[in-house]
């Protein structure tokens, strides 16, 4: 008994490793598309939009550290920037790599550059570049944001 469950799980490890985008291309073209709508939709300061892209119980934590859980939070969250700091905020991307952990799980690791950003004073912050990493997956033929983190680009 205990050697078939060693067995087995040896045999679900064998078969976790990462696939390459190049075995799914339909499908990394469809991640790109994703990221660049949720890019279109934070320029455009489109709140909804950008929910809409995620997952219902999808989690986000922001480069400050703020953390959303469920696209209705996520909704909330991200309308109270555009209401505040990020009034006048654009994002333009700069790289984009995807990487399969499954036909239906991918990561999305995303460098953009963030314009426009102001300090509670009102003061317009110089560009900066964020690396955001987000976990993407498949479900019913619709590729969905699930999990996404944002950090600053270190010079």
């Amino acid at each position: 008994m205990v050697r078939s469950r060693v067995l087995i799980l040896m045999l679900a490890l064998n078969g976790a490793g990462f696939h390459s985008a190049a075995q799914f291309p339909n499908d990394e073209e469809a991640i790109k598309s994703l990221m660049a709508a949720a890019t279109d939709a934070f320029s455009r300061h489109d709140a909804k939009a950008w929910a809409k892209l995620c997952t219902p119980d999808a989690r986000v934590v922001t480069v400050r550290g703020e953390f959303m859980k469920g696209a209705a939070e996520i909704e909330k969250g991200l309308a109270g920037i555009f209401q505040t700091r990020g009034r006048n905020v654009t994002l333009k991307t700069l790289a984009m790599t995807v990487r399969f952990i499954r036909p239906d799980v991918a990561l999305a690791h995303v460098t953009n550059e963030l314009s426009g950003l102001v300090t509670p004073e009102g003061q317009t912050l110089p560009p900066h570049r964020e690396l955001s990493i987000r976990v993407v997956v498949k479900d019913h033929g619709v590729w969905r944001i699930t999990a996404f983190h944002n950090t600053i680009v270190q010079k």
